[in-house]
């Protein structure tokens, strides 16, 4: 069997493989992974020079590494972010998977923020902490949303260092795309924008510079509020729990966790 050189430009560590299972270790289970083979050293070395492939068969098989479906048209991606079902997050098998979210009442008003996080332990995934707190009295729902990412990016740089494969699921857009996109523009700029006053940006800056530090290693992904994602469900309870006890700190909940009685909650 001749020789192939594998092109790996998204996954846990882009670079160019010689054998199948060293790249099928940075793409499996990756979403969005991007990768393709190639016969010779040389037209490897040019492809990943040349950065991602727009061939049909390296987005295909993106989508099938992962275990994601490709989407049939494109309702489920906006602004360039694909928003994840419960199904297809159920599918993806990974060490660790982070839920965040953040509340506020009325907007602008008392926010809080939550978190939820599952590890998937001797082959079953399960939740094994929740986090809330992060209370403002005069916050916004936008500021709650990148208190939690940016407290969900911290915990996921240690696990991530422990050899762990790590995602973070965010229901905010907003807080998305400020993070892995809007701030790359922000800094060459100076940090403005021709558009006025970039809001938040005490806790962008530094939430944008650990994220380009983990980008190749952890994932932002996007799902839907309040359409029956538990991780997403119970984060959003912990930022109602911060909220009505004006946490002003980020801890983890001391109690037992009864998934049920949680979710029973009012929801933010």
């Amino acid at each position: 069997m001749a020789k192939k050189f594998y092109v790996v430009w998204q996954g846990r560590t882009p670079g160019i493989y010689t054998d199948w299972n060293s790249c099928k270790r940075q793409v499996d289970q990756f979403a969005g992974a991007r990768y393709k083979s190639f016969p010779t050293q040389a037209e490897a070395e040019q492809a990943f020079k040349g950065g991602a492939s727009k061939s049909s068969s390296a987005k295909s098989a993106s989508f099938k590494s992962s275990g994601i479906k490709k989407p049939a048209g494109t309702s489920t991606v906006k602004n360039g972010i694909k928003t994840y079902t419960a199904a297809e997050i159920d599918k993806m098998v990974l060490d660790v998977k982070f839920f965040t979210d953040g509340g506020c009442e009325p907007n602008p008003g008392q926010a809080g923020s939550g978190m939820a996080i599952y590890r998937n332990e001797h082959g079953s995934e399960q939740v094994s902490e929740l986090w809330y707190g992060l209370y403002n009295p005069m916050g916004t729902n936008n500021t709650a949303e990148l208190n939690a990412l940016y407290q969900a990016l911290m915990m996921a740089k240690t696990e991530s260092e422990q050899g762990k494969t790590v995602a973070i699921f965010c229901d905010s857009k907003y807080a998305i795309q400020c993070v892995t996109q809007w701030a790359v523009g922000w800094e060459k700029k100076g940090w403005k924008k021709s558009g006025g006053e970039i809001k938040n940006l005490d806790v962008i800056k530094p939430m944008f510079a650990l994220h380009q530090s983990l980008k190749n290693k952890i994932q932002v992904l996007h799902v839907n509020g309040h359409v029956g994602v538990e991780g997403n469900e119970l984060a959003d309870r912990m930022s109602m729990i911060a909220i009505a006890e004006q946490e002003p700190d980020f801890k983890r909940y001391a109690e037992k966790i009864n998934v049920a009685d949680i979710l029973a909650m009012q929801a933010g």
